[in-house]
């Protein structure tokens, strides 16, 4: 009986080891893209990204997209990453809103991003009261709307029901 136990045990901590590898590939090579397309966007070291929300769009300097990260650092300490990473990379900091959620508007060469840093509850800190950090990054190229409102010559009473 015991020995049924401990081989499932161990089955168990196979399959979870597997996951944790898996993952930490995707985090590798999400970043290795996200470094190629943005190169000059800071991203926090301890960041992970999340999978399904985060998408890039386009080449260059024409990139559009979004990606979402976590963090183990407040947002407090997130601000202050961004407020002198992207200063030393050469964006310019054009609006900001700072409060329990924080939202920073960058420029640089006709892109705009848009930092959101939300709180976000930590398992280590129940324990000792720490916060770690939800990123929302938002890139947009300014030549990327080239209509204003696609929809004004839409004929409704074309469309299927």
């Amino acid at each position: 009986m015991q020995v049924k136990n401990l081989t499932r045990i161990f089955a168990l901590l196979i399959i979870l080891s597997g996951c944790a590898l898996v993952t930490d590939e995707y985090q590798v090579n999400q970043r290795k893209v996200i470094s190629y397309l943005l190169e000059d966007l800071p991203l926090p070291e301890d960041a992970e990204i999340v999978k399904a929300p985060t998408v890039l769009l386009g080449t260059g300097e024409a990139i559009s997209g979004r990606i979402i990260l976590t963090s183990g650092n407040s947002p407090a300490e997130n601000l202050v990453f961004y407020g002198n990473e992207t200063l030393n990379t050469g964006w310019s900091l054009v609006s900001s809103q700072v409060g329990e959620e924080i939202t920073l508007v960058y420029s640089k060469s006709g892109r705009y991003v848009t930092i959101y840093l939300t709180p976000r509850p930590t398992f280590a800190g129940f324990f000792v009261g720490d916060i770690g950090s939800d990123i929302d990054i938002s890139v947009v190229h300014q030549n990327a709307i080239s209509r204003q409102n696609p929809y004004q010559d839409l004929d409704f009473e074309s469309l299927p029901d």
